[in-house]
């Protein structure tokens, strides 16, 4: 089985992309953007998918279920990062995304996110909408035509 990272090399592999400014103050002691700023980025990379297509029920949100980052390399102050996003899966109420920062074409971090559609009442999961079913599964079909 293909890994998620040997499907999108560049960020051109990518059906969703953004990019981030590094700021100053993302730095740490040693002039590397700090870890923690890592997940911003792929935040920012989330927001692209969740709210320019707005993809969650009235009355529901998204939360991260689970978030496993791999540092590939350190980022330096200043410049920019480019952030893709795929999906990977799509499930009832969660999908998975595989996201990818890189600064100057040079990946940095990569990661897998699973996201669940939580009912903001009940605080349980929530069936996926029509809307998001159908928009996430041509994203995973996009990026299968990479």
């Amino acid at each position: 089985m293909t890994k998620p990272s040997e499907n999108f090399p560049d960020i051109d592999a990518f059906p969703i992309t953004t990019q981030d400014k590094l700021r100053y103050a993302d730095t740490d002691r040693q002039g590397h953007v700090n870890n923690a700023v890592f997940a911003t980025f792929l935040e920012t990379g989330r927001v692209e998918l969740l709210f320019r297509d707005r993809l969650a029920e009235e009355g529901t949100a998204f939360v991260i279920a689970r978030l496993e980052l791999d540092f590939l390399s350190e980022i330096n102050w200043p410049g920019s990062v480019e952030i893709g996003t795929a999906v990977l899966e799509v499930g009832r109420s969660s999908f998975k995304l595989f996201q990818k920062v890189f600064q100057d074409g040079r990946p940095v971090a990569q990661a897998v996110t699973v996201i669940v559609q939580m009912n903001e009442a009940t605080r349980k999961s929530h069936p996926l909408g029509d809307r998001a079913l159908q928009r996430l599964q041509e994203l995973i079909r996009s990026a299968s035509d990479t």
